[in-house]
C-alpha cells in the first residue's frame, strides 16, 4: 500500500523487527511510516496505537487487522486458557481495533476494513481447531458489519491466505520437516503437493490482494472473504 502512495502506521510486539520493517518500507517507497510497538490483545495499547496514527497523519482511511495465529494441535490439547488466548488474539483484537477506527473512517466511499483470516475458514485444515473456530467469528462479524456500514460507503472484507512462505510457516510446518532431515526444496515440494498450483505462495502475492481491496478499484466489493491459496480450498460456494 505504501508503494501505491499510502502513508502507513504499523504495529507489532517486537520493536526491533518493527523498526527494521518501517525503515525498509520508507526506503523502498519514500512514504511516511509510523512504527508503534503494540500488543493488540491489550485494550490500552490498541487505543494508544490508534491515537498515535491519528496524531501523526490526522486521519485514518484504511484498517488492516492482522494479528498472526494461534497454535496448531488436536482439540483435546487445548484448555480454557488456550481458547481464551485465541479469542483475544484473533477475534476480540479485530473487534477492538475496528471499533476504535470505525468512527474515523471517511464516509466518501474510501473507508476500508480488511481482516486477515486463514484458508481454514473455507477448507478443512488439520490441527487448526483454534484458528478455524475463532476466525469463523471474524467472518460472521465482518459480514454483518459490512451491511451496517455499507450506507456510509465503508467496505469490510476478509482475506484468507493459504500456504504463504512467511516466517510463521518457516517456524512451524517447514521447521518440522527440516528437523526431520528433509532438504528445504523437498519440504516445500511436499507442502505444495496438495495445492493445484503446486507451489507455496509468495508474501507479495498475498499482499497485492490486500492492497487491491484497499484501493478505489475494490469500491464495490464488501462482505467478501477472498482466498489467496493457489486453489487449496476446494469448496464450491
Amino acid at each position: 500500500m505504501a508503494a501505491d502512495g499510502v502513508d502507513v502506521a504499523i504495529g507489532a510486539r517486537g520493536p526491533r523487527a518493527l523498526d527494521q520493517t518501517a525503515s525498509a518500507i520508507h526506503e523502498r517507497t519514500g512514504r511516511a511510516v509510523l512504527a508503534v510497538p503494540v500488543d493488540v490483545t491489550q485494550p490500552e495499547g490498541a487505543a494508544a496505537f490508534v491515537e498515535c496514527a491519528l496524531k501523526e497523519f490526522g486521519r485514518i482511511d484504511i484498517l488492516v487487522n492482522n494479528a498472526g495465529g494461534p497454535p496448531f494441535g488436536a482439540f483435546g490439547r487445548f484448555d480454557d486458557a488456550a481458547w481464551q488466548s485465541a479469542f483475544e488474539l484473533n477475534l476480540l483484537s479485530t473487534i477492538r481495533m475496528t471499533r476504535l477506527v470505525l468512527p474515523h473512517l471517511p464516509r466518501d466511499g474510501s473507508g476500508r476494513v480488511i481482516n486477515i483470516v486463514s484458508v481454514s475458514v473455507r477448507s478443512l485444515l488439520p490441527g487448526s481447531i483454534l484458528s478455524t473456530a475463532i476466525r469463523s467469528g471474524v467472518i460472521g462479524m465482518a459480514k454483518l458489519l459490512a451491511e451496517e456500514v455499507g450506507p456510509h460507503g465503508i467496505t469490510v472484507n476478509n482475506v484468507a491466505p493459504g500456504m504463504i512462505l512467511t516466517d510463521r510457516v518457516r517456524e512451524t510446518v517447514l521447521k518440522d520437516k527440516l528437523a526431520g532431515g528433509m532438504a528445504e526444496e523437498d519440504a516445500l515440494a511436499e507442502l505444495a503437493a496438495h495445492i493445484p498450483l503446486r507451489r507455496i505462495g509468495r508474501p507479495e502475492e498475498f499482499a497485492s490482494v490486500v492492497a487491491f481491496l484497499a484501493s478505489d478499484g475494490a469500491s464495490y466489493i464488501t462482505g467478501a472473504t477472498i482466498p489467496v491459496d493457489g486453489g487449496m480450498s476446494r469448496g464450491i460456494h
